[in-house]
């Protein structure tokens, strides 16, 4: 769902601009998206706290499809050796974010992802498992920094990293090493309610619900996953929507080089629309090529290098759907 409302933001027209629906739709899909990166990550590091392991293969899902991506990117566009190392070294998010419009500026998402996973990392490894206890604490901190800077949203990561914190807090919670009172309350809480206050958190309009808006984002998550027999949740299980998930890395890294091809383009808006589903097509067609012959053999290279440098220790057990399809978080 996440993947598809950022599609759906990048590449249709939601509204008439003045309703700022596709601004929305960005903050909406992003928020979702990475409150299920925090919590699926730190569901990883509460069962194994073997940092090089885990660093190994996060770098290994990331870095191979990022850093080819760009390099296509930077060349084509003739950049200069600042901006290189700003997308390589993944500090583009900050000033003067040398992105190119419309190529790599989606590319700032991976530069906060990148920086939790060093950050959650250095807490485990100085912390061990304790360390993650203080993320609900670093959460609010960032989140009154936000409030104090009048931030309702930003790309810039000590300002938006509270949107994966809350996941994480997320997967604490419901792990129970936060207690059980919260999860019960969370299990209690009307679905719709939040689904309605996280809609208008990632709208200008929102305004003070703007701060709200990673919390909420989690409470929709957390609601889902102690709700499993509800009808919005078990429309979470369709195969197709499934799929979608499978590939959705490769349909955010991709898509906007795509959108710049004969494909994205024309002369009027209607030659340009009408040339949508072939444009859409190719990214999903792009995606899961990539997916399965290029990063899965990366993931798989790096799962083996993380068994080899890591500490020796137990996997990360399959989780199990309802519907019994596996998925492997890590």
């Amino acid at each position: 769902m996440s993947i598809l409302i950022v599609l759906a933001c990048h590449l249709l027209p939601l509204g008439p601009h003045a309703w700022l629906l596709n601004f929305a739709a960005g903050l909406l899909g992003m928020s979702l998206f990475f409150t299920l990166s925090g919590f699926l990550v730190t569901n990883i590091l509460i069962k194994n706290q073997d940092v090089v392991g885990f660093l190994i293969r996060r770098l290994f899902r990331i870095l191979p499809l990022a850093w080819l991506y760009m390099a296509v990117s930077l060349l084509i566009y003739s950049a200069d050796m600042q901006t290189w190392l700003a997308h390589f070294l993944f500090y583009a998010n900050y000033p003067p974010k040398p992105f190119i419009p419309h190529i790599t500026e989606h590319m700032w998402s991976l530069c906060v992802e990148i920086h939790f996973y060093l950050g959650v990392a250095l807490l485990v490894a100085l912390l061990k498992k304790k360390g993650l206890l203080l993320i609900p604490i670093l959460c609010v901190l960032i989140t009154l920094l936000r409030l104090s800077q009048g931030m309702y949203s930003s790309v810039i990561t000590h300002f938006r990293v509270d949107e994966i914190l809350t996941g994480a807090t997320l997967a604490l919670v419901l792990g129970g090493h936060l207690g059980n009172k919260v999860r019960d309350l969370m299990t209690r809480t009307n679905f719709w309610l939040i689904a309605i206050l996280l809609l208008i958190s990632c709208h200008p309009s929102g305004g003070p619900l703007n701060y709200l808006r990673p919390y909420f984002a989690a409470l929709l998550v957390g609601i889902s996953l102690t709700n499993p027999d509800k009808l919005y949740t078990r429309f979470l299980y369709h195969r197709w929507l499934f799929y979608v998930a499978s590939i959705s890395y490769a349909l955010y890294v991709v898509h906007p080089l795509l959108a710049d091809t004969w494909l994205g383009t024309g002369d009027t808006l209607l030659e340009k629309y009408m040339k949508r589903p072939l444009l859409f097509a190719a990214i999903f067609l792009v995606a899961h090529i990539s997916t399965k012959y290029y990063e899965g053999p990366a993931m798989r290279l790096g799962k083996s290098l993380s068994e080899r440098w890591g500490k020796k220790s137990k996997p990360v057990a399959d989780q199990v759907s309802q519907n019994g399809d596996k998925i492997n978080i890590s």
